[in-house]
């Protein structure tokens, strides 16, 4: 059977029943496991290369993403990881001029050093030709300008030019949309966002249909070591029960704050791909199962947007997004380019009608 969403989040990775045993068996804590004494390590020999608590969490990613997953310790490391195994001196990426700015930090930094250049390009266009690109990496929704490109378009003018297209899925997650269903190549992520939800761990994943792709990222993965602990990889297996259901309220909170923000004078710049009136609509309303539940907008200065968060009861001063309870942040403070009252919104599972409340009376109180 085809299942929906909550059904596949909730049962994604799951070993078969076995009576006596846990619905997901708990984390296996190891670093080697026993050998045959003549023949050697059997299925697994040491935690960096196999290990049984990743391998799960990894199936179940690769179910909602639709394709083999690889975890990492981080969206960061899984993210250089997939550039540092598939490109080489000489060639030349094209990265998001408005995405997570670590990437392009360490594009002018680690990248640059071993010959490889980059190019930068906004999330909304107009791009460039690919021609004599390696890879185009896209991060849609963007973070945090929420800008959405068009993968299909995207990834067909990549393949035309020789490139590969990989997306960072991390703002929308396998349930708000399935990049390699619509051509690209690789799948790349922050878990540590709305996948996992709960604000208490690190991970990162990569994910491709392309063996031959997926192999180089793991042999990169095996001698450079950059993976994730047993516990975060079954905290996170477990989180994702709950995602359809985290992201249901999230979206809603996101579309209530976003038409309160749109109706006041004191706050501009309000953007979320799911309002009719966003610049993004047309494509994100095409292309994604759900908007996520994060909103940005602007209040004008860094001290209104103090004064806004020190007044607010639900909205926690916080970077990251994605978790349960709501946060916010002035991303000019982390080297965004960004305004000075530039915030990024992320919604909780609150109760709509008190986000809606607290966020209102918070704003009043800081103009």
């Amino acid at each position: 059977m085809t299942f929906l969403d909550g059904t596949r989040s909730v049962h994604a990775g799951l070993p078969a029943p076995a009576v006596g045993e846990p619905f997901l068996p708990g984390p296996v804590f190891a670093a080697p496991y026993h050998l045959d004494p003549v023949t050697g390590p059997g299925e697994r020999g040491y935690a960096r290369t196999e290990q049984p608590t990743r391998e799960a969490l990894e199936a179940a990613i690769g179910e909602l993403e639709g394709g083999p997953a690889l975890a990492f310790a981080s969206g960061q490391a899984a993210i250089t990881a997939m550039l540092l195994a598939l490109v080489k001196a000489g060639d030349t990426v094209a990265l998001p001029g408005d995405g997570y700015f670590a990437v392009r930090a360490f594009a002018r930094g680690a990248l640059a050093d071993l010959g490889v250049a980059s190019v930068l390009v906004p999330t909304a266009g107009p791009y460039p030709d690919f021609t004599g690109l390696r890879l185009v990496l896209l991060e849609t929704p963007a973070n945090p300008g929420l800008d959405v490109a068009d993968i299909a378009a995207l990834a067909d003018a990549a393949h035309a030019a020789g490139a590969l297209l990989a997306v960072d899925n991390t703002a929308a997650t396998p349930l708000g949309q399935n990049p390699l269903a619509l051509g690209a190549d690789l799948v790349v992520a922050s878990g540590t966002k709305g996948l996992t939800g709960h604000s208490d761990l690190l991970l990162g994943y990569v994910a491709t249909r392309d063996a031959e792709l997926l192999g180089k990222i793991e042999s990169w993965r095996k001698l450079t070591g950059g993976v994730p602990g047993a516990f975060d990889c079954w905290l996170a297996h477990r989180s994702m029960a709950t995602m359809d259901l985290r992201l249901a309220r999230q979206t809603q909170n996101a579309a209530a704050i976003a038409e309160l923000l749109t109706g006041r004078s004191d706050v501009t710049g309000v953007r979320w791909p799911g309002l009719p009136s966003d610049p993004s609509y047309p494509v994100a309303s095409k292309q994604m199962r759900r908007i996520p539940g994060i909103v940005a907008f602007d209040l004008g200065s860094a001290e209104r947007v103090g004064r806004f968060l020190e007044t607010a009861e639900l909205v926690f001063a916080a970077t990251s997004f994605g978790g349960v309870h709501t946060t916010a942040d002035r991303r000019a403070q982390f080297g965004d380019d960004t305004s000075p009252g530039f915030v990024r919104f992320s919604c909780g599972i609150e109760d709509t009608a008190d986000l809606i409340a607290d966020v209102t009376r918070a704003l009043d109180a800081s103009r």
